[in-house]
């Protein structure tokens, strides 16, 4: 799983002029599933989100976490975190999962969020419209199979 994590201010998604999801003070999450991703992968991605020290203290030092501040998320789907344009300046999506396992392990990633904190959702597969207010900007790149290397390495 990929995810792009901004840090905001506010942000919310909406899909042919409704908002359906948007969060306060917390994060917007581009998530991405790959073909070999499962729900370990889920909850392993939301484990490192959730502990991410990259907001102020008293000291103004990035040192407190989502849940230290207890702030929320809005989660909106994003096969293009798989694109790959090595070959061409057409992007290739080959490498993100099929809809049917990218939409269940996007709805589990929501779900596992939602046991910590207030969690928004875009709608999967829909024509979305994002607006966020980046604070800071704080913007943070996470790669579960880049989280697995750095352990074993």
């Amino acid at each position: 799983m990929r995810a792009l994590v901004q840090r905001v201010t506010q942000a919310s998604v909406s899909v042919e002029g409704r908002v359906t999801g948007s969060c306060e003070r917390g994060f917007l999450i581009l998530l991405g599933v790959g073909p070999t991703d499962d729900e370990a992968c889920a909850r392993k991605l939301w484990d490192k989100i959730a502990r991410l020290r990259v907001f102020e203290d008293e000291n103004n030092k990035m040192n407190r976490s989502l849940t230290d501040i207890g702030g929320s998320v809005l989660v909106v789907s994003q096969f293009t975190l798989y694109a790959d344009c090595r070959r061409s300046n057409r992007p290739s999506f080959a490498k993100a999962a099929g809809p049917e396992l990218g939409n269940r392990l996007y709805e589990r990633f929501c779900e596992i969020a939602e046991a910590d904190v207030l969690c928004g959702r875009g709608v999967f597969g829909a024509d979305m419209q994002v607006s966020l207010v980046n604070d800071g900007p704080v913007t943070i790149w996470l790669d579960t199979d880049e989280l697995s290397r750095s352990r074993r390495g």
